[in-house]
């Protein structure tokens, strides 16, 4: 085996993680807002995925400007999720079920409700005066939520920034006290047995000494090269890195428009800070900045984003694999299909969870959950998508901009988790906080719960296989015919094992190509999201009955539309291969 497991701090890489955004999740209490009572009647759930770990969107006390990326305590708990008991009784539980929890940590910004904030405002001479980035004169900076990215506030007579919100102020990392209460923070939840931190656009807390102005024909982002990869991140993330050298603990960056070049230096080497980091390239096959400009989906786009970072990171870093999460919309309703909906969203989820990485599966996502379509931009509640809708395409009719947003909003991505067909889907006694998908009586945790066939027990296929094969977790990372606008196809191989995972992207029935490598070998099929039922061998592959088998072959070699194949190559040992050739 070419690659192991090095130090104790490496256990995330045989691992999965499912994200929870509480708000959303399971309401325990019956007020219609998801909170950590529900989230502790659902951790046996959690762990029947197959998952090895939870991250906890933040649950920290928040005016919900950002809903609860606006932070105005980071030693509690939302009054609407519980308290800190129910929080460590949730860790405690987890830990049982031998999960793992991490949780965000948000500090390029506070919500200015923050303690800090409420001082730093009131005058140029407190002890919180340089916690912000306060200006005379603002450049001409936008941000990326909210209008310019300066906000003048009157009690002090200066602007402060805020790259986000209105509501969620910048803070002065440059200030080594700010440093130090984030690493005080650090410290706070690790030692009470959380085991690590997803660090929210953690590239973007050190910005460029006298803060020039931007780019003027580059609207929102016309400022991010002057504070994405600042000047002083790596020291900064150097100081963070050592707390939790302190303790066996990992940590997971989000790196807005990160360059595989710039992720090396978090990732690797002297300046190595991060074990992981959430990339976005790949989110973007159908867009441009996702809510801004919308293009048709292109499946070779996603593979050069994929096959990109799989390359750059082989041998060198470790990457964390995800297709949703609480920014972006529901994956079956951008790159698959609502009409093959159990295909495309079986096929996706083995299309990324075979990468070389630790796969990451948002809450709904393993049910196949889609994105909503409101009637009005006055339902949606996130603040990016209400910004969206009033100012970009204003030239465009409000029919034509409320379309833009039922394809970009993060609201989709954060409407009730649908549990059972029962009234507001199970996720509450109480008219939830946000609307339901109306699709729920379809699309629930129960109904999928009894169909051997469904996109939840698929992705409890692919999690186990994953975790039985040391190829699957190790293996090198090849793709095979980069140009083909209908297949994905891709190999992992360790010594004499590999892997084909072959992923058709068409509503079409398409014939794939063998790679060359395959030419005279049969595999083994162990995964095919068309399978009627399956039964277990005992060496947790799937063995396929003889009428399934007939099936497949009655296809001639096309897959068809959204179907999912994976095959086993033993190249040592070609009598034991079975005749299930592609």
């Amino acid at each position: 085996m070419t690659e192991q497991m090095n130090s104790k701090k490496d256990w995330y890489k045989e691992m999965s993680f499912y994200q929870i955004w509480v708000r959303s999740f399971a309401d325990g209490n019956g007020d219609g807002i998801g909170d950590l009572y529900g989230v502790y009647d659902k951790l046996e759930y959690v762990k029947s995925l197959g998952v090895d770990g939870i991250w906890f969107s933040p649950i920290y006390p928040s005016p919900n400007a950002d809903y609860g990326y606006d932070i105005s305590d980071y030693r509690d708990i939302h009054p609407d999720f519980g308290t800190l008991d129910q929080f460590k009784k949730v860790l405690n539980r987890a830990h049982e079920l031998g999960m793992k929890v991490i949780m965000d940590l948000v500090v390029n910004h506070t919500s200015d409700e923050h303690p800090w904030f409420k001082e730093s405002r009131k005058g140029r001479d407190n002890p919180y005066s340089d916690y912000y980035i306060w200006r005379d004169k603002p450049n001409n900076w936008d941000s990326l939520f909210e209008g310019k990215a300066w906000e003048y506030d009157s009690n002090r007579g200066q602007y402060y920034l805020h790259i986000f919100a209105k509501k969620q102020p910048d803070l002065n990392m440059d200030n080594p006290k700010v440093r130090q209460e984030v690493k005080d923070i650090m410290r706070f939840w690790l030692d009470m047995g959380v085991d690590g931190f997803r660090e929210d656009v953690i590239n973007f807390i050190s910005k460029k000494e006298g803060l020039p102005n931007g780019v003027p024909f580059l609207p929102a982002v016309n400022g991010m090269p002057y504070y994405k990869d600042g000047p002083h991140i790596h020291e900064y993330l150097g100081e963070f890195r050592k707390v939790c050298n302190e303790y066996d603990c990992f940590q997971l960056g989000e790196g807005p428009m990160t360059t595989v070049r710039s992720a090396m230096k978090y990732l690797t080497g002297p300046t190595k800070s991060l074990d992981m980091m959430f990339s976005f390239d790949h989110m973007m096959a159908d867009c441009l900045y996702t809510e801004y400009i919308h293009r048709p989906f292109s499946l070779v786009k996603l593979k050069k984003a994929f096959t990109k970072w799989q390359i750059a990171l082989e041998g060198k870093g470790w990457n964390a694999l995800y297709l949703e999460n609480h920014d972006h919309p529901r994956i079956i309703s951008r790159y698959g299909s609502e009409h093959f909906w159990r295909e495309s969203g079986t096929m996706l989820a083995a299309s990324y969870i075979f990468q070389k990485g630790t796969p990451f599966i948002y809450q709904g996502q393993e049910i196949g959950m889609t994105n909503i379509r409101l009637m009005s931009i006055d339902q949606y509640v996130d603040v990016s998508s209400i910004t969206n809708y009033y100012t970009y395409h204003l030239r465009e009719d409000p029919e034509r901009r409320l379309h833009r947003i039922h394809l970009s909003s993060r609201d989709s991505a954060r409407t009730p988790m649908q549990w059972n067909g029962s009234k507001n889907a199970g996720f509450s006694q109480s008219d939830p906080w946000f609307y339901v998908n109306p699709n729920y009586k379809r699309v629930n945790v129960e109904t999928e719960e009894k169909d051997p066939d469904s996109i939840l027990n698929f992705y409890r296929k692919c999690l186990q296989l994953r975790k039985n094969s040391a190829a699957l977790l190790y293996g090198r990372y090849t793709e095979h015919f980069p140009k083909d606008n209908s297949i994905y196809m891709y190999e992992r191989s360790l010594d004499d094992e590999s892997y084909l995972i072959i992923c058709s992207f068409s509503r079409l029935p398409v014939k794939p190509k063998k790679p060359e490598k395959f030419w005279g070998k049969h595999g083994e099929l162990v995964l095919c999201n068309y399978a009627q039922s399956s039964l277990e061998d005992d060496r947790g592959f799937v063995a396929h009955l003889e009428k399934e088998i007939a099936e497949l072959e009655h296809t001639k070699g096309y897959l068809r539309p959204y179907e999912v194949r994976v095959y086993r190559y033993r190249f040592s040992d070609d009598a034991a291969e079975s005749g299930n050739a592609l």
